[in-house]
């Protein structure tokens, strides 16, 4: 398994900082991919995100990017337009060729060096660096600088990650899926519920507080950490409309909510994004199914692959 780039003509790239501890991933799709999206947290970052709406004239996109910095990572999408335009790659509007590159970013400017973030030109050497290998998972690209399980604050949490997983229909049909996790909550088991990385009672201490326990617990002025967003990105090697990439999109949540806990708050942008790239045929259903438990598996591998970095221990040590 591959993650991600088991969809065929899909690549990935990353470039991260690690002085600063943030980076981007680029996600390349040259062919043009249909897209769709849906963000359910309340505290999202997106540029170009329009472009997916079943009602945009942009038939496909050629590239998303995912990136840390809070809103200054957009900048990122910029570099990657500006790789795609010299490789003639975009949406031709008879003036000029625009390459249509929908970006949503993640808070960690709590961790590493908050005045440095992904710019135009980290945007663009992750695009140089796009490859079909096998995803690399854990601290880098758009993973770097991300963190979970933040209800008790920086001191108290565990490192999130970059994760990637693929699903494999019997009709031939692959989902895949790259999550980058950076919750407020906890990374659970989907299986059990079992916290597996989150929230620590004490600092050096690997007991879990249970944030979900923790939220219920808040007074009316809250508390709670601001940085956080989950960012998952699924494509697949069947064919659909934008319409349908949308609800596919919408359905591959239930990975989040199957491995986050608690999700979706206030405080988290969570957004996923289905990119349809192939020409199989496959039920919407089955697709959404399989996306969701793409998510969900790609959230577990990001955490256990995460190192302990810039003060904050992970699961891989």
């Amino acid at each position: 398994m591959k993650g991600l780039t088991d969809i065929d003509g899909i690549l990935v790239g990353h470039a991260s900082d690690y002085e600063a501890l943030t980076g981007c991933t680029v996600i390349l799709c040259e062919q043009g991919a249909v897209a769709g999206y849906d963000i359910r947290g309340g505290a999202s970052g997106t540029e170009e995100a329009e472009v997916m709406s079943p009602f945009h004239i942009a038939p496909v996109v050629h590239a998303v990017v995912l990136a840390g910095g809070s809103a200054f990572g957009l900048e990122a999408a910029s570099g990657v337009r500006r790789f795609l335009e010299h490789k003639g790659v975009g949406f031709p509007t008879g003036a000029a060729i625009v390459p249509i590159v929908p970006a949503a970013i993640l808070y960690d400017l709590g961790i590493g060096k908050a005045n440095i973030r992904p710019t135009r030109e980290m945007g663009e050497a992750a695009a140089s660096a796009a490859t079909a290998d096998a995803v690399k998972e854990g601290n880098l690209g758009a993973g770097t600088g991300a963190t979970i399980g933040k209800a008790l604050g920086m001191k108290n949490a565990m490192k999130g990650g970059l994760g990637s997983a693929t699903v494999n229909l019997p009709n031939g049909v692959k989902v895949s899926a790259l999550v980058a996790v950076n919750a407020l909550g906890d990374v659970v088991d989907p299986a059990t519920g079992r916290i597996l990385a989150g929230a620590r009672k004490q600092p050096g201490s690997r007991e879990f507080a249970g944030s979900s326990a923790l939220m219920k617990q808040l007074g009316p002025t809250g508390g709670l950490s601001r940085g956080n967003t989950t960012l998952a990105v699924v494509a697949t090697n069947a064919k659909f409309t934008k319409v349908e990439s949308t609800a596919i999109a919408r359905h591959a949540h239930h990975g989040l909510v199957k491995a986050i806990s608690p999700v979706h708050t206030s405080m988290d942008g969570d957004m996923t994004i289905c990119l349809s790239y192939g020409k199989l045929t496959a039920s919407v259903d089955a697709v959404s199914v399989a996306a969701a438990e793409a998510v969900a598996e790609a959230i577990v591998r990001a955490v256990k692959a995460a190192k302990s970095i810039g003060g904050v221990p992970g699961l891989a040590g």
